[in-house]
């Protein structure tokens, strides 16, 4: 397996397990509150932090454990990363306009904190499958 599939693996399995982190803390709040009184800040913030402690960790050990391939990348690689990149990038966009939209309609502010973080996860782990996927199947660039 290649480095930077290894780095894709990385990237989906930290995002899903701070997103459920978050999630947990977020729905766990007592029954009968109201969702939008949740206190969603400091939970977003230590799992976006521990995300990319995590992240930067298991890249350092797997760059530890394969010394060789860490720093070499060829052509291929480099255009899977450009591939995944511009798929992923996809959702960022979409939460913004989906932030300036909730943002317009005068929603409350955890709505459009939530849907902002959503696209992130939901681009990290687009990204990270489309990376495992050409990795996996082979790459057909258009």
């Amino acid at each position: 397996m290649a480095i930077e599939e290894k780095r894709a693996w990385i990237l989906l399995l930290v995002t899903i397990a701070s997103y459920a982190a978050y999630l947990t803390v977020i729905l766990g709040h007592p029954a009968g509150e109201p969702l939008t009184q949740a206190r969603y800040a400091p939970a977003l913030l230590w799992s976006v932090g521990a995300a990319i402690a995590a992240s930067i960790l298991l890249h350092i050990t797997v760059a530890a454990f394969s010394p060789k391939e860490a720093n070499t990348k060829d052509q291929r690689d480099r255009e899977i990363h450009r591939f995944s990149q511009y798929i992923g990038q996809s959702f960022v966009v979409l939460g913004g306009v989906a932030g300036l939209v909730l943002a317009m309609a005068g929603l409350d502010r955890f709505w459009i904190a939530n849907a902002i973080y959503l696209a992130f996860v939901l681009s990290a782990l687009l990204g990270s499958t489309a990376k495992i996927v050409a990795y996996r199947f082979g790459f057909h660039p258009w």
